[in-house]
Parts: structure tokens; C-alpha cells; sequence
């Protein structure tokens, strides 16, 4: 997948405005692995064996097979083939930008991948003496000091696996802080500007959230909050603020807000999925905020997406720290040991300690950036956000007029009233570009919102390609709309029943003959 030159439209390449991408095997509908193949082909060759049979059912008892597994049966080539080119439909940070508001998809630097690859760190097992993981315990130790640096938290914990389930950590360390002090509040506020998942975890831990709107300007005041609490006297447990907001602007009375929470006896919990435009200026535990999940896979470079692994620790004030998940490493002179003995604790967040691989990529980064290197690539990632908005905002408007940070929301209303096309079209059309879309449709807040992130990354050259990309699908929806709606042309599949995919997903093969009731 190439993107295609700015000068040149991937309408002009083709009547059907195929843009280019495109060979036989691309754009072939690869059948799935089971239904390639013949009965008896292997990509193996063993010899025979030569130890007595077993009955598998003398052995697993009832999880025994009554019947083999049904692999497929292709050769070794098959299989090299099959998934290469099914590799090859696929995007990837590594092909080009990844421009997804608020996930923050940045290039991975590839020395991350080799010090995580050294075998004194891959080799290593959890359950090994604790003598023999001392460098382990000590690498994690010094991340967790250099992230209690760069935020001003009293201490952090590594084990959370995402920013959700740092999410879902700090509010039971919030719980347990409550509990504490004998108290028993059930009232969380959320934001309307805030991240998706805080009023899911705020749920899972048994707050009710109660909806702050922002203002006209899209900044969340502190008269609002004030009128929120005042209408939940002495039940408030907090407040779950996104800072930098998902629309993108740096929330400027975030001190009066701290304020206001606490002088209701709340905490305050700040979403760090955005911290990647306050490294170096901002230290969110010098503002009072209590509690912050890190995002190691958006703002320190560790790999991001697929199903995981990722890392979400969670900086936390002085007084949330003895509820802390254990264990927590400790430093006795030169060798470090894990405390188990915390009575005030929260329990086990993660199997072991964490995603530690993820730990290595994220002390990596760190450490080859140092804090002047941190500081520049925030100073980066708002000038490329501010620089794509500059180029767009004539013909997509931005949805606020507040200086954008490290990512911009464009709207897609000027576009819809002047030729029926909408920002999914867009995000399609992108594809033929060779560009991945930007997430579509968030925040919920924006109409026809399209949140861009180049992040620091991305060169002014990439920056501008996407830009003319964006403003030649502006004209084409002008002189061809239908190009555009029915965009994309040149990927391997075409434009997909989005509704039908999510509401009844195939998550597995099934052969043919298989009864309804198996189809689910």
C-alpha cells in the first residue's frame, strides 16, 4: 500500500477512480485457511513415532476429542502465502500515518524493539527467584520513578494492562480511599468532552456518573462542575476529566476544578490517554489531580493496537498511595524486593507484575529522549496539529476556536449541505488515497466529527499529503459525488456493512454444513 503522489487525484488514474493499490493477489478475495488444501497434504514431516500409543481419554478424561481437530491440511507454502498477502491488506504504522484522534498511533522506534528483544529481558520467567530478577525489578523501579518525575504523582504503580484498566485501578484505589475515611459517596462526574470508557469504568465500580456539559467554547468550566456538585451534596466520589479533552483543547480552569472537587471531599481523576501534549509542561499531580493512567502505547512508543499487550500505570497523590495494587517494588540499598504487605491495598490488577516487555519499550524511549527530548516531541505534536488544521479548516470546519492542541476535530457540515457527502464517505475515499481515516464520529459532542492526530512524528511532507488528500476529496465530492460515496475503489474489499459487522460479527469459520445453531 503506497499513497499516492498530492498532485495527483486517484479519480484521474481510472475511470472507476481506483486508486494505487492494486495486484491480482490484493485484490483477489483470499478464501480462509480451512477451505484451502486437500486431504493428506502437510507442511510437515515427522518420522514415525516410536513410543506405544496413549488413549487420549485415559488421559484427559472428557476433554478428550471424539473426533481430531479439523485443521486445515495445506503445505508449508500455502500457508506462507496465504497469510503474507492477507498481511498485505492490511495498514500498518509502519507503511505510513496512522492519523486516529485520541489513540495516539505513533511510530514505534525500532531500538525499543531491540533492547525488548535482549535476552536478559525476553528470556526471563515471572515465577524465577527474585535473586535472579534483579535487573527486571530494578528497570521497573527506575520507570516508575522517571513517570513520578514527568507527572508529580507521590508514586506509581506499573501493573495496570491498558488505559482502561488503569482507569478501572484507580477508581477502586479512589473507592478504597472513600471507604477509608468512612465515607460511602456514588456519584462520579464525567464530562461530556471525556474518553468513552470512564463512565464504563466509573460503572464497573459501582459509582453512578452524572453528565457535565462544556461550554460553547468546548472547555469544561467550574461554575458547571460547582452546579454539579451542589446538586449531589456530600456524594460525590470525584470527578473523571480527559485533559487534554477529546476535542482536543487543553482544559484551562483544570485548577479551579481540582479545587471545587475537593472542597466536596471528592478526588479528582485526570484521563492520560492525552498526556502525549503535556509531556514537559504540564505535571497534572502539581494541579491537584489525585489520580492519571499513562498510556505507555500512545505516549512513550510501545506497540499499540492488535489486541495488546499495552501498559496503563497509574500515577496516584500521597493520599492514595497505601491503596495501591501489590505487590510494589521496593529498593533495600542495592537489590530490590516486591511488598506484598500492604494491609490498605486494592489486591492484584495483573497476572505477575505487569506487562513488563511493554515496561522495557516505554524506560527505552524514555531514556534515548531524556526530558529535553520529551519536552520537543510535546512542542512537535501540537505544531503538526496546529499546521493540518491551518491547511483544512477552510473547507472543514474546526468545531472550536480555541487554539487546538495535540490533535484537531474538523466537522464535516460545509461538505454534507454542499454535496451530500459525510465524513464516513471521506474516511473511505482516504483509504484510495493511501492514508488510514482518522476516528470518525467522535467525540459524540461534534456532528460529523473528524478527529485527526498526526502526532510528532510526522513530517511536514506526510503532513501535507494528507492535508491535499483531505481537500482533494473536498473537490471531488464537488464535481463527483457518487466517486466519493462509494469510495473505497482500490482496497481489497470494498465498502462493508459496518452495522451488520458489528451487530452480528463472525468471529470464527464454520464449513458450510454447519446447523444454524452453530452459526449462532
Amino acid at each position: 500500500m503506497t499513497q499516492s503522489p498530492a498532485s495527483a487525484s486517484p479519480a484521474a488514474s481510472s475511470p472507476t477512480g481506483r486508486g494505487p493499490i492494486g495486484t491480482r493477489h490484493l485484490l483477489h478475495q483470499q478464501p480462509a485457511i480451512f477451505e484451502q488444501g486437500t486431504a493428506g497434504r502437510s507442511g510437515a514431516s515427522l518420522p514415525p513415532c516410536d513410543v506405544p500409543a496413549v488413549d487420549p481419554a485415559a488421559c484427559f478424561g472428557e476433554l478428550s476429542r471424539a473426533q481430531p481437530a479439523g485443521l486445515p491440511e495445506v503445505s508449508e507454502v500455502d500457508v506462507t502465502r496465504h497469510f503474507t498477502r492477507l498481511s498485505r491488506w492490511n495498514y500498518a504504522i509502519d507503511i505510513g500515518m496512522y492519523p486516529l484522534g485520541s489513540c495516539t498511533m505513533k511510530y514505534n522506534p525500532k531500538v525499543n524493539e531491540r533492547v525488548a528483544r535482549m535476552p536478559g529481558f525476553a528470556g526471563l520467567h515471572p515465577a524465577q527467584p527474585l535473586s535472579t530478577l534483579q535487573g527486571a525489578l530494578e528497570l521497573m523501579y527506575r520507570l516508575e520513578e522517571v513517570l513520578r518525575e514527568i507527572s508529580g504523582f507521590a508514586r506509581v504503580t506499573l501493573q495496570p494492562a491498558a488505559g482502561a484498566h488503569g482507569e478501572l485501578c484507580g477508581l477502586m484505589m479512589m473507592r478504597a480511599y472513600h471507604q477509608s475515611q468512612g465515607r460511602h459517596p456514588k456519584k462520579v462526574l464525567i464530562p461530556d468532552s471525556a474518553h468513552g470508557t470512564n463512565p464504563a469504568s466509573a460503572s464497573l465500580n459501582q459509582f453512578e456518573t452524572v453528565a457535565v456539559k462544556t461550554g460553547s467554547d468546548g472547555l469544561l468550566h467550574a461554575d458547571a462542575v460547582r452546579a454539579a456538585i451542589a446538586q449531589h451534596p456530600g456524594d460525590i466520589a470525584g470527578i473523571m476529566i480527559t485533559n487534554p479533552s477529546t476535542l482536543g483543547l487543553f482544559e484551562e480552569q483544570i485548577a479551579e476544578i481540582t479545587q471545587a472537587v475537593h472542597a466536596a471531599g471528592g478526588l479528582v481523576y485526570m484521563d492520560g490517554a492525552n498526556f502525549n501534549a503535556l509531556l514537559g509542561k504540564v505535571r497534572p499531580g502539581d494541579i491537584g489531580v489525585d489520580c492519571m493512567h499513562f498510556n505507555l502505547h500512545k505516549t512513550f512508543t510501545t506497540p499499540h493496537g492488535g489486541g495488546g499487550p499495552g501498559a496503563g500505570p497509574v500515577g496516584v497523590s500521597a493520599r492514595l498511595v497505601p491503596f495501591l495494587p501489590t505487590p510494589t517494588v521496593e529498593k533495600d540499598g542495592d537489590s530490590y524486593r516486591l511488598d506484598w504487605h500492604r494491609p490498605q491495598s486494592i489486591g492484584r490488577m495483573r497476572s505477575f507484575f505487569g506487562n513488563f516487555g511493554m515496561m522495557v519499550r516505554a524506560y527505552t524511549y524514555i531514556r534515548e529522549m531524556g526530558g529535553a527530548g520529551l519536552s520537543q516531541a510535546t512542542e512537535m505534536a501540537v505544531l503538526n496539529a496546529v499546521y493540518l488544521r491551518a491547511r483544512i479548516q477552510d473547507v472543514y470546519p474546526v468545531c472550536s476556536e480555541r487554539p487546538s492542541m495535540h490533535e484537531v476535530v474538523v466537522t464535516d457540515k460545509r461538505l454534507k449541505k454542499e454535496t451530500g457527502v459525510q465524513t464516513l464517505d471521506v474516511a473511505k475515499r482516504l483509504m484510495d488515497y493511501g492514508f488510514h481515516p482518522p476516528t470518525v464520529y467522535f467525540p459524540l459532542v461534534v456532528p460529523g466529527a473528524l478527529m485527526i492526530e498526526p502526532t510528532e512524528t510526522e513530517s511536514k511532507e506526510t503532513l501535507d499529503e494528507f492535508a491535499d488528500a483531505l481537500l482533494s476529496i473536498a473537490q471531488e465530492a464537488a464535481q463527483n459525488a457518487e466517486l466519493v460515496k462509494s469510495a473505497p475503489h482500490g482496497t481489497a474489499l470494498r465498502r462493508l456493512d459496518e452495522t451488520r459487522a458489528a451487530r452480528s460479527p463472525r468471529l470464527r469459520w464454520l464449513p458450510a454444513s454447519a446447523t444454524p445453531a452453530q452459526k449462532g
